[in-house]
């Protein structure tokens, strides 16, 4: 039996694949404690996960897009998060005497922690965006720039000197959750990242989603443009409601939004706050949303196509490899008409290619081997 310490952001989308793994690995017999935020991760982890109580650092959402999302981002929040939470992390690592730290890309507090104690520690990158680097060959001075943040960030630890690599990479080794063209070309990537797809686990019920407003000889169509760009996407979720519109007799649509975000709605267009996603796919036929990694493969692992409009982040490169897959399309999310879109989701619900390409891309991801793949990785990473 081994020890595993999990550090990731207080991200949904970071914490839902390493909390799948960390499930894993408790079913294989391994203890597993979580360093964080206990009001962000119990709703995610599970009431009988341990957790080192560190607290919260909230990630606003950006209003920033582009270059300017990406400086934001690690200004504002990855290197701020790393000052606030390491000590934190020293005390977790004092109480729980981890044998493997398991640490998120961007929780670069849990790379200098693991390196200040001699630990074995394994990246894990839970978007695209760190994983292939996008940066280094069209915009090096970014890449440079992004170097002297995870400089600052050492250096604030007390640290000497430079880090002795990118601490984004563990030199032990990496998982990530992806596979097939989401995982870009292999030399953008360390050759010691393995790809075990998408680690999709249980997740907690949602009692009061509707379920029997679903009509089933209807087809249904989910938006959603995630959690951190909800500010962002008011202008979108118009536009995609004024799309649907005429399509009721066709047609139903969760949006995902704000209360409030879509007066007037339809009939056929329901608008949810939150919803539960593995239980809906299923059911869906398509999936207009921002280019997530986990939207992205959970949706492609059930056969379902997409529509993506990105708009920051790894979201551009997720969409491009979904659409050259042939399991999708990229729309501009911001000068996309109602008009472009209506034809792109009857385009994708009328043509069976776009679902069969989306089977085929998901049977890749699903050939990694997800959470089961990822426990066995940090398995050995502890026996080596």
């Amino acid at each position: 039996m081994s020890r595993f310490l999990f550090v990731s952001l207080p991200l949904t989308g970071h914490v839902n694949p390493m909390a799948a793994v960390a499930a894993a690995l408790q079913r294989r017999g391994h203890e597993v404690m979580w360093a964080g935020s206990e009001s962000f991760l119990r709703p995610l982890v599970g009431d009988g996960a341990r957790i080192h109580p560190i607290p919260l650092r909230a990630h606003r959402g950006q209003a920033e897009r582009g270059l300017a999302a990406t400086r934001s981002r690690w200004e504002g929040y990855i290197v701020p998060h790393a000052k606030a939470t390491r000590k934190g992390i020293e005390a977790a690592v004092a109480d729980f005497a981890p044998d493997v730290l398991v640490v998120d890309q961007h929780a670069i507090a849990g790379a200098i922690v693991a390196h200040s104690h001699g630990l074995r520690w394994v990246s894990v990158a839970p978007t695209t965006m760190e994983l292939t680097r996008p940066f280094r060959r069209g915009l090096p001075r970014l890449e440079e720039w992004i170097g002297t943040q995870l400089a600052a960030a050492w250096s604030a630890a007390g640290r000497p000197g430079e880090p002795p690599h990118d601490l984004r990479f563990s030199p032990h080794g990496g998982i990530a959750f992806t596979a097939g063209a989401l995982a870009g070309d292999p030399a953008d990537r360390p050759s010691n990242v393995e790809l075990v797809g998408p680690a999709i686990g249980e997740r907690a019920p949602d009692p009061d989603f509707p379920a029997g407003w679903l009509d089933p000889d209807r087809r249904h169509v989910l938006v959603t443009m995630g959690t951190l760009s909800m500010d962002l996407a008011k202008g979108f979720y118009q536009r995609m409601a004024d799309a649907l519109a005429p399509l009721g007799d066709r047609l139903q649509a969760i949006v995902v939004a704000p209360d409030g975000t879509l007066d007037g709605a339809p009939e056929h267009v329901l608008v949810r706050r939150r919803v539960p996603m593995l239980d809906l796919l299923p059911s869906l036929h398509a999936v207009v949303a921002h280019g997530g990694l986990n939207t992205v493969c959970e949706a492609l692992v059930h056969g379902v196509p997409l529509i993506i409009a990105p708009i920051k982040g790894d979201q551009a490169l997720n969409a491009n490899a979904v659409a050259a897959a042939g399991a999708g399309t990229r729309v501009s999310f911001d000068h996309v008409r109602p008009d472009a879109l209506r034809a792109a989701v009857l385009r994708l619900l009328d043509d069976p290619a776009y679902a069969a390409a989306a089977r085929a891309e998901g049977d890749r991801l699903l050939a990694g081997g997800g959470a089961e793949a990822a426990a066995r990785i940090l398995e050995a990473h502890h026996n080596d």
